[in-house]
């Protein structure tokens, strides 16, 4: 009927139609039905399309807290001015195919707050006499408790140095410690007096207490090795100036550039380098 209408008005058709194929009828016919049914289902109005930079936040969102559903992420981009429905939220998350759980870095960082490691490190002075420095650090925030020096370590030593370090302060849940003979009975008994839990490491297992060891390479690059210490009161005096600039002042990369103790942020005034332990480093700050 179609081709006998288009004889009708216009007689040179058939002419054309000599020349093509059935095929390509039925694929003309197939794209004039995709054609006509995309015009049928234009758009005339309804929701506005979702800018892609508030999809990807979304989708950023969801992957970044696995626990939050649809409503908890919607409550939030509300308190950041984006006015979307909740069901739009549903559609953009990102989807997953086991339930939602934490990864390592998180479980870890959570139970950091409660965990305090402690070492010994030796150091030569300048007539070749060994001196011992120990050291309590907290994991939270990477700060250093407490910080002592002495020639002989013996268990009594350690012991009062546990004591004085958590005297006035809220004691760890979780200690951890190498298997040195200087940690004798009478620290153990200290440490469990005390509420905290012992837990020594696997023998020759130096990076189980990670960041202890971490902590004394710290001290021997940024201080130690550009000194000779001429006697315990000289260490002692070192010791106690860096603990102030590793805690207050030096920048972390585990806590996203920020010192154990919280440095506020200055952007108002003239920079002015103050020297620290004697110029080896400098504190700039704003005055």
């Amino acid at each position: 009927m179609v081709f006998t209408g288009l004889y009708a008005l216009a007689p040179d058709v058939l002419n054309v139609l000599a020349i093509v194929r059935p095929g390509t009828v039925i694929r003309w016919h197939r794209a004039g039905f995709r054609l006509y049914w995309r015009w049928r289902s234009r758009p005339r109005g309804g929701r506005p399309k979702v800018p892609v930079d508030v999809r990807q936040l979304v989708r950023d969102i969801s992957l970044a807290n696995p626990l939050w559903g649809a409503p908890r992420i919607h409550g939030e981009l509300l308190k950041l001015g984006i006015d979307i429905g909740q069901t739009t939220v549903a559609k953009y998350m990102a989807r997953r195919r086991r339930p939602p759980s934490q990864g390592w870095k998180t479980f870890l960082h959570n139970h950091a707050n409660g965990v305090a490691s402690m070492d010994l490190f030796v150091v030569p002075t300048i007539s070749f006499r060994l001196l011992y420095g120990f050291l309590i650090l907290h994991h939270g925030r990477r700060e250093i408790l407490w910080i002592g020096v002495t020639a002989h370590p013996s268990a009594d030593w350690i012991a009062r140095q546990l004591t004085e370090a958590f005297g006035w302060e809220e004691t760890p849940q979780y200690i951890i410690r190498d298997r040195d003979r200087a940690y004798g009975d009478i620290v153990v008994r200290r440490i469990w007096a005390m509420g905290i839990r012992d837990r020594p490491t696997s023998p020759r297992s130096p990076w189980q207490n990670g960041y202890c060891e971490r902590l004394i390479g710290s001290i021997r690059r940024d201080c130690l090795d550009h000194v000779v210490v001429f006697g315990e009161e000289h260490l002692r005096h070192l010791l106690r100036s860096y603990t102030k600039y590793y805690n207050q002042t030096r920048t972390h990369l585990s806590l996203n550039k920020d010192s154990p103790v919280t440095r506020p942020i200055e952007t108002v005034g003239c920079i002015l380098p103050m020297p620290i332990l004697g110029g080896l480093h400098h504190q700039y700050i704003r005055i």
